[in-house]
């Protein structure tokens, strides 16, 4: 077993060979026919050991930092939603391809100041924070998040969190333990938020073993403050990576109000069903069996929604980003974003009852549809469905699945 975990995890990254660098080069202008997405950055890496057109490394800082990049984003109909267009060589074509416009490295009091110049203008005065997982580098972060902030419409001021990720696929001990290193930082940032006149409404989204790092500083923030800062409104989970038994004493110290928390499982999740061999066969979050007891009395008990996606079927493989990929489930997030629904509570048949409620919630809010969260194919960490997906798949299922074992998520 030794063997083929290890020859999995070399084929993965000789599949990763290709992955792109020194994409934060800013070209100096927008096209006129391309889109624009700026983002702000808080992050715990360093600069130190950051090559030219990247900004941030994998390692980890000695203190916080802040930036602010805009990216530009290949015309509506030029592109198929979901996907990133990675740049193939060092002067990118805006018309095809993503592309760094602008991209600046701020003080903290910079950083405060363009934050709150552009909050004034954003409706509901409504931030999204968002955290990425595991296998995830600078410049692969902020292109991702660019491309949901993009494809979702989404009515907030972007906010990127990102914690020092190695980006190796053999690196999984070292991102775990940088998110622990982060979960400080990232209470601050949350803190700082809620205490910003400014700021009407945060809205937080985490995937795989981001959650780690975002429910241990929900956690400390609780006990602290005796409870959440008041304007999170809204925490969506996405294939946490995080043992069950631990969210449970985490969400009991959290003390959430209700429907605060939606949390998307699959126990198609090949990638989790790999991590729980890792982690002494313990099951993770994402992958629990919304219908079963205790699991679901527990979750009823503290009001959590649960969209359950086993057995929806998506362009994804591995079943780690099918939240992602069903356009019902989609329409439904971006519902709740938009207008502050509570997405369903889905078991058999989510395609069908999701899609119902989805449906059902924009013949109500009329032109809300419009401007619905159409989250990308790929909020999944940037390469897993991308370099370890067809590739790796070939190889076989079962060394795919160690694969995905070897990811972590």
């Amino acid at each position: 077993m030794r063997k083929v975990f290890v020859l999995a995890a070399v084929l993965a990254l000789a599949a990763c060979a290709g992955r792109p660098h020194g994409v934060l080069k800013p070209i100096g202008a927008r096209p006129p026919q391309a889109n624009e997405v700026s983002i702000l950055v808080a992050t715990t890496r360093s600069e130190k050991g950051a090559g030219p057109g990247e900004m941030f490394s994998g390692e980890r800082g000695d203190a916080p930092s802040f930036a602010e990049i805009s990216v530009s984003i290949p015309p509506d109909g030029a592109r198929q939603i979901g996907e990133v267009q990675w740049p193939q060589g060092e002067t990118p074509d805006p018309a095809r391809e993503f592309a760094t416009v602008r991209a600046e490295v701020l003080s903290r009091e910079a950083a405060v100041a363009r934050f709150d110049a552009r909050i004034a203008n954003t409706p509901k005065r409504h931030a999204l924070v968002f955290v990425h997982g595991f296998n995830t580098r600078f410049e692969e972060a902020v292109y991702r998040f660019a491309q949901i902030v993009h494809d979702s419409r989404a009515p907030a001021l972007p906010v990127l969190f990102t914690w020092p990720s190695r980006g190796k696929l053999l690196e999984y001990t070292y991102d775990h333990e940088s998110a622990n290193f982060s979960r400080d930082s990232l209470e601050n940032l949350l803190r700082a938020l809620d205490r910003d006149k400014n700021v009407g409404e945060i809205s937080i989204l985490a995937h795989s073993m981001g959650n780690w790092v975002t429910m241990e500083a929900l956690r400390q923030m609780a006990i602290r403050d005796k409870g959440l800062a008041p304007k999170i409104r809204n925490i969506m989970l996405a294939a946490p990576d995080v043992d069950y038994d631990v969210f449970q004493r985490q969400i009991a110290q959290i003390g959430a109000k209700p429907s605060l928390f939606t949390i998307f499982v699959s126990r198609d999740d090949q990638a989790l069903a790999t991590s729980k061999r890792v982690w002494g066969d313990k099951v993770r979050l994402g992958a629990v069996d919304p219908e079963k007891e205790p699991v679901r009395d527990q979750l009823a008990r503290e009001k959590i929604n649960v969209v359950d996606l086993t057995g929806v079927e998506s362009g994804d493989r591995l079943g780690h980003g099918t939240f992602a990929e069903a356009p019902a489930v989609v329409r439904s997030i971006g519902l709740r974003l938009s207008q502050g629904q509570t997405l369903a509570d889905s078991q058999a048949g989510v395609g069908d009852r999701v899609g119902a409620v989805a449906t059902g919630a924009a013949g109500a809010v009329g032109g809300a549809a419009g401007v619905a969260v159409s989250l990308p194919i790929s909020v999944i960490d940037p390469r897993t469905r991308e370099n370890l997906g067809d590739r790796v798949e070939d190889v076989g299922a079962r060394i795919g699945d160690t694969v995905n074992g070897a990811t972590g998520r």
